[in-house]
Parts: structure tokens; sequence; C-alpha cells
């Protein structure tokens, strides 16, 4: 049984995922067996048969998967955040709904930085792909956009493509909005003052359906999303006040 207040929390977005609801939940329950976890779908519009796969779901765990319904399309980013209202546990998992991440590497990472006791700065494990399952010309997109990318923002990180994201949930609502903010998780975690650790994790291939992002989308969106982010990153972050129980503070 889920307490209310999880050690972890497994958020995940829907996009016509027809097929791959069923499989991954399962999967994301027998993998986590042992850890106070809950999961918390957002299913952003899907016009496929991805609600009724998710109400199978809720029938079938109703303590521990919860479903939230965007009214009209809103993109990633917005469907996070609209998960992150509801999620209450300590970290938060992102996982995307293709079945492409691994929920075995966030059993493997939970166990071996999280249960230990991690350190009171890490704001974020970043997922970074030791193979992929993408075309040739993916590989090369993402190899320039991620060189581009931390050039400019000096984020260190090398694979932000990458769902696989492990997040305290403190530092996660520490972030400002906007569309498109989820390609710069760690910039945006460590502009908030947390620290990012990159962790190998393993990359499948997509179940059922097809991707939701083509080169073009990711090209226009991408430059102007870059431009912008330059722009916050050299603004600064948030300060910490003596006062709070902020866990940075603690020796």
């Amino acid at each position: 049984m889920t307490s209310e207040n999880p050690d972890l929390s497994v958020l995940i977005p829907f996009f016509n995922e027809e097929g791959n609801v069923l499989p991954l939940l399962e999967e994301v329950h027998t993998v986590l067996n042992g850890v106070d976890f809950e999961i918390v779908c957002v299913n952003d519009c899907s016009g496929d048969n991805t609600a009724a796969e998710l109400a199978e779901a809720k029938a079938k765990w109703p303590e521990t998967v919860f479903v939230r319904t965007h009214i009209e399309r809103c993109g990633k980013s917005a469907a996070l955040m609209t998960g992150l209202k509801f999620v209450r546990g300590t970290w938060t998992q992102l996982l995307d709904g293709d079945g492409q991440n691994d929920p075995a590497d966030c059993r493997r990472l939970f166990d071996e930085i999280i249960a230990p006791g991690e350190p009171n700065t890490l704001g974020m494990i970043a997922g970074r792909r030791t193979s992929r399952n993408d075309s040739g010309f993916k590989w090369v997109q993402s190899r320039v956009a991620n060189g581009v990318r931390r050039f400019c923002l000096k984020d260190d990180a090398t694979d932000t493509g990458c769902g696989f994201k492990l997040i305290r949930t403190r530092a996660f609502r520490d972030l400002p909005y906007f569309a498109s903010m989820h390609r710069f998780l760690p910039a945006l975690i460590k502009r908030a003052g947390w620290d990012v650790v990159e962790k190998p994790v393993n990359d499948r291939v997509r179940w059922h359906g097809t991707s939701k992002y083509g080169f073009l989308d990711r090209l226009a969106a991408g430059i102007f999303d870059l431009i912008g982010m330059m722009w916050l990153v050299r603004r600064g972050g948030n300060g910490i006040a003596a006062e709070s129980d902020d866990p940075r503070l603690q020796p």
C-alpha cells in the first residue's frame, strides 16, 4: 500500500500510447516491489485507446495508479507540470510512455544512490543512453544538438533527449515552466542551485506506435528555446533562506 508521503513518484506522460500503457505499468510495479511508490499518469488528450487503458490500469492498481487527463493537447512539458502538481514522493522518476526507458534502471539507481542516503545537494540523476535504438540520422541530430546546447548553457549534459530523469521533487518544483522545458532539465536544475549527475541507462525499442517528434519540429523549436534558455541561465537562480528546511543546509 502506498503511504501518504511515498519515497518515490513515477510520473509518466502519455499521448497516443495505445498498447504501451498496461505493459509499462505492469513492469513498474514489478521492478519497484518493496519500494513505497506511486505512479502518476497524465493523458495529454490522446485520440486513441490510451484513456481506456489508463482506466483499466487504475482499476487494476487503485492504490498506486493515479490518472490526470488534459482536456486539450498541451505537450510533454505541460503534462509533466500537471503531474508535478499531484506527485507526493520525495523523488520523482520521469519515464516516457513508449516503453523505451527501462524501469529497472530506476530501481537500480534508487537502491544505489537514494536509499543509502543521497547527497543533500543532489537534485537530479539524468539518464545517459548507453545504446540508441534510433536511426543513424536521429543519432547525428542528437549529437549535434547536445553539443551546441552544452556549449551554450555549460550544463555538462551529454544526453538531454533521454526521457529518464530521477529528480528530487523539491528541486523539480523550483523550476519555471515554459513549453519544451523538458529538453533543458539539467540546466534548469543547476540554475536552481542543485547538483546533477549522469548515469548510464538502457534504451529500448519503442513497443507500439510512432515517435511524436520530427526533425523540423525539433529544429524550429530548439533554436528559439535555446536562445531563451541562454537568457534565463544568465539571470541566475533561486536563493536559499537560512531558516528553511532545505536539505542543502544540512551538514
